[in-house]
C-alpha cells in the first residue's frame, strides 16, 4: 500500500474528524507536489544524454566493436574518464542501445 492510499484510507475511516481529514489531505498534496517536482532531468542527466549520443556516433563510425580505451582515443570523448564512459556504456547496454561482448579479458562495445 502506498502512502497516498494509506492517507486516503485514514481520511475515509475518520471522515467525521475534520482535523484528521485535513491532515491527510495536506499530506496527499505534499506527495503530489514532490512527485511533480521530480519530472525533469537534472543537469548531469542532460549532459549524459549528449555524451551517449557522442558514444553512439563513435561506435557507428567504427568498423569493429571498441573497448572503452579505444573510445577514449576519440577526441570528442578524450576529456571523460574511463569510469564515466564505462558507466554510460552500461546504461546503454541495459537500454539495448549497445551490445557488449567479452573477448578474453576485454569488453568490446558495438551498436545494437
Amino acid at each position: 500500500m502506498t502512502k497516498r492510499e494509506m492517507f486516503e484510507n485514514i481520511a475515509t475511516i475518520n471522515a467525521d474528524n475534520a482535523e484528521i481529514v485535513e491532515f491527510c489531505n495536506h499530506q496527499i498534496e505534499l506527495l503530489d507536489s514532490r512527485k511533480s517536482s521530480k519530472k525533469g532531468m537534472t543537469a548531469t542527466q542532460k549532459a549524459n544524454v549528449e555524451v551517449k549520443a557522442v558514444i553512439s556516433d563513435v561506435l557507428a563510425g567504427a568498423e569493429d566493436a571498441l573497448t572503452v580505451t579505444e573510445l577514449l582515443a576519440d577526441e570528442r570523448l578524450a576529456s571523460y574518464t574511463n569510469q564515466k564512459i564505462s558507466a554510460l556504456l552500461r546504461q546503454m547496454v541495459i537500454a539495448n542501445e549497445v551490445v557488449k561482448t567479452i573477448e578474453g579479458k576485454k569488453a568490446r562495445f558495438a551498436l545494437a
